[in-house]
C-alpha cells in the first residue's frame, strides 16, 4: 500500500498546483482572454498626493472581473469617490469585453451600496466572522 506524506508548500510549489489547476480548468472549459490573469486597479490622489481611495480588481480567464478591494479613506467617505471608481472599473471592464464582475462584502462593510449600484446577491456565508454575514455579490455588465 502507498505511503502519502503532506507538507506545508513553498511558494514555488503552490505556484505548481496552481499551474495544474489552471491547466484542468482549460482542458474543460476554454479561455477567452489571452492571458489567464491580470489586475484592473485604480486610486485617487488628493491635491497632496495622497491616496484617499482606490479599487483592486482581477480581470481573469471567462472574462470576468472580480472585485478584491474598494477603499475610501473615512474623511472622503459620501463624497462620490467610491462610486466614481466602481463605475470607471465597469466601463473599463466593458471596453475589455468582460460581461461579469463579482465580489463578497460582509455586512459590516458597503451591502447597500453595491445594490445601490445595481449588484445582485448570489451568495451569502453564515458566521463569518461570528456573528456576520459575508455576502457574494454580482453584476451582468454585458
Amino acid at each position: 500500500m502507498q505511503q502519502f506524506k503532506m507538507n506545508e508548500s513553498t511558494k514555488k510549489e503552490a505556484e505548481f498546483i496552481e499551474k495544474r489547476i489552471v491547466e484542468f480548468n482549460e482542458e474543460n472549459v476554454a479561455f477567452e482572454a489571452a492571458i489567464p490573469f491580470s489586475k484592473l486597479n485604480k486610486h485617487v490622489l488628493n491635491n497632496d498626493g495622497e491616496i484617499i481611495a482606490g479599487i483592486n480588481c482581477g480581470y481573469y480567464l471567462w472574462r470576468c472581473v472580480y472585485i478584491d478591494a474598494l477603499w475610501v479613506k473615512d474623511e472622503f467617505r459620501n463624497k462620490g469617490l467610491a462610486s466614481r471608481l466602481l463605475l470607471d472599473i465597469e466601463r473599463t471592464a466593458k471596453e475589455y469585453g468582460i460581461h461579469l464582475i463579482h465580489l463578497d462584502t460582509f455586512d459590516f462593510q458597503a451591502l447597500d451600496f453595491y445594490l445601490k449600484h445595481g449588484y445582485e446577491i448570489h451568495g451569502i456565508l453564515e458566521e463569518c466572522p461570528r456573528d456576520h454575514r459575508r455576502y457574494y455579490l454580482k453584476k451582468d455588465i454585458g
